[in-house]
C-alpha cells in the first residue's frame, strides 16, 4: 500500500521521515485536504505546520505504534500534537473515506 511498510522496518528515523510519506502517496493525498482558512492581516501568528509533515507525524504514529507526543519533531517537522490536530481536522473534513 504506497510503500508505507518501508519506512516503518528500519530504526533510522532520517531515513524513515522520507520513506513515510512517498511522492506517489502524497500525490494521491494532497488534493483530499481542505484548504487552510487565510490568515489574518493583523497578528497572523506562527506560520502553519506542513501538510505533509503533518501526514508524515500521522504515519510515524501508526508505523512505530508510538504516543503523539512521541513523535519526533525535528526528524518529522512538526510536533505530535500538530499532527493529532490535522488527523482530527482532517477525519471530520471525511478526506480519509475518500482515499479508498
Amino acid at each position: 500500500m504506497w510503500g508505507l511498510v518501508v519506512g516503518c522496518c528500519v530504526g533510522r528515523i532520517g531515513w524513515v521521515t522520507v520513506e513515510l510519506v512517498p511522492d506517489d502517496l502524497w500525490e494521491r493525498v494532497a488534493p483530499l485536504l481542505p484548504a487552510r482558512p487565510p490568515r489574518r492581516r493583523r497578528y497572523p501568528g506562527r506560520l502553519p505546520a506542513d501538510d505533509r509533515a503533518a501526514l508524515r507525524g500521522i504515519v510515524y504514529v501508526l508505523c512505530k505504534s508510538v504516543s503523539w507526543r512521541d513523535v519526533p519533531a525535528e526528524q518529522v517537522g512538526c510536533s505530535g500534537v500538530t499532527a493529532w490536530r490535522r488527523l482530527r481536522d482532517w477525519t471530520e473534513a471525511g478526506v480519509w473515506p475518500q482515499l479508498h
